[in-house]
């Protein structure tokens, strides 16, 4: 059974938040909706979830109609289970009365089984007498996970809900949640704006900006083939800099890309962006007496590599290039260099293609 939005159009007042978004997730798969704040994607979840109105479109589970423009069921009729940046749980009852809140009419026996398997699932078996105070930030948030699972909705919708975690845990927290919603093959949606989250924890990511889809697929389709400059700079930690297409290759302030492609209509002299991630650069020590433009202006280990920054000689305030280094034992401070760039990680979009 699907999630299924079809062509959704929102607005508050004048301002349109959603454009014409379109987009399925899939039973028991992990949909991350990615943008910026302000971008629409926790609206659209609101939408899912029937907290907000719908104004155009239809929202569809199966082949049931959620919301459409003439109806809206209410947000209780809807096999949903959501959890919030905020966790909101029960300061005055247990963990195990938190989570069996939404089990009503169960029978006792069957309801702690519930209970105690989703402790277990989100790793806090035996956590059933312990209060909202005695635990962490990341313990909470497993909770509330672990309450809106409980009664086995259809689809699980998330808010942000590693932001207030000590980022430290939050990665383990993000692994064990991803396992419990797989394990409960619900459609999950989760909202972010952490591209590093989306790509640890998605099945797949919709790309939100400005209302508008930029781009939905898999993770590795968005990272090896993104369709505009902005999904390409999420990525990686992706550098932008500003090029002019002429001649079949992007000239910018750190030198030329090849395009083995230019898109058709893209007029010579045309201003665009190129997108660069630092391990797609390569570095060489310049020949003596080279004339080289580029110097190392910095050098220093950051853990599984050695980043130097590259800045043009003759202007060094101009634009600065990260590059990762496997080790430093052929460069240092001062030296001249000469640079190459990996074509199947390095970007370039003409204006017309999302720049």
């Amino acid at each position: 059974m699907s999630l299924s939005f079809e062509n959704i159009r929102h607005s508050y007042g004048a301002d349109p938040i959603l454009k014409d978004i379109s987009l399925t997730a899939k039973k028991g798969e992990i949909v991350c909706l990615l943008g910026t704040s302000g971008s629409g994607k926790t609206t659209l979840l609101r939408l899912a979830a029937g907290l907000e109105t719908l104004q155009q479109g239809k929202i569809s589970l199966g082949d049931t109609v959620l919301a459409d423009a003439t109806m809206s069921s209410p947000p209780e009729k809807r096999p949903i289970g959501m959890v919030f940046q905020d966790s909101a749980l029960f300061p005055h009852m247990s963990v195990a009365k938190n989570i069996g809140f939404g089990l009503h009419g169960m029978e006792m026996d069957a309801a702690n089984r519930s209970i105690s398997t989703q402790l277990l699932n989100v790793g806090l078996a035996g956590y059933e007498e312990r209060f909202p105070h005695t635990l962490s930030g990341g313990e909470m948030q497993r909770v509330a996970l672990a309450r809106a699972l409980a009664p086995a909705p259809e689809v699980m919708l998330l808010d942000e809900p590693f932001a207030s975690v000590d980022v430290t845990r939050r990665r383990q927290l993000r692994e064990d949640a991803r396992m419990a919603l797989k394990q409960s093959g619900a459609v999950t949606l989760i909202v972010t704006h952490d591209p590093d989250e989306a790509m640890e924890i998605a099945d797949k990511i919709a790309v939100i900006e400005q209302g508008s889809l930029a781009q939905f697929g898999r993770p590795e389709d968005l990272f090896l083939k993104p369709e505009s400059a902005l999904v390409a700079g999420m990525f990686g930690d992706a550098m932008a800099f500003e090029a002019r297409f002429a001649g079949g290759q992007a000239d910018f302030v750190f030198g030329s890309l090849s395009l083995a492609d230019t898109p058709l209509g893209t007029p010579t002299g045309a201003v665009g962006k190129v997108i660069l991630r630092p391990d797609a650069i390569h570095l060489r020590p310049a020949e003596a007496g080279s004339n080289s433009p580029y110097v190392i202006e910095d050098l220093r280990f950051v853990g599984h590599h050695w980043l130097a920054n590259v800045v043009l000689r003759a202007r060094p305030q101009a634009a600065r290039l990260r590059v990762q280094l496997a080790d430093a034992d052929r460069f240092n401070l001062g030296m001249i260099v000469d640079i190459e760039y990996d074509s199947s990680a390095a970007f370039a979009f003409p204006p017309h293609t999302g720049a």
